[in-house]
């Protein structure tokens, strides 16, 4: 079974704040800007660089996309698939699994805070 790898050209939207999707990507190389919309207008609140996730959040907690993801540079991401991880998050130990949504639920929160 090969891996599923996305490409992206400078500018091209890999997410949009407020989708829903269950796809979470590993950023191979390249760089990513992460947007928020305040007041009609996207405001970059971070960068992603080569060797971060993507899309961790919402991959999760099943919750729409937080924020939008737009290619800085040419990017090259891997696609994670949804069963496999299922798979092997759902072999962990019930405080695992516990400490992963506490951190989420807190991340959100969080993110919910954010001023732009």
């Amino acid at each position: 079974m090969s891996a599923d790898i996305i490409e992206l050209k400078a500018g091209e939207y890999l997410i949009r704040e407020g989708e829903e999707s269950a796809q979470m990507y590993y950023l191979q190389s390249g760089s990513l800007a992460v947007y928020k919309v305040r007041g009609g207008a996207e405001n970059q609140i971070g960068t992603i660089y080569s060797g971060e996730l993507v899309g961790e959040m919402s991959f999760l907690d099943k919750e729409p996309r937080s924020a939008s993801v737009r290619a800085i540079s040419e990017a090259k991401l891997l696609v994670i698939p949804v069963d496999k991880f299922e798979k092997y998050f759902n072999e962990q130990p019930s405080w695992y699994k516990a400490l992963i949504n506490t951190l989420l639920e807190r991340l959100r929160k969080a993110n919910a805070r954010i001023r732009v």
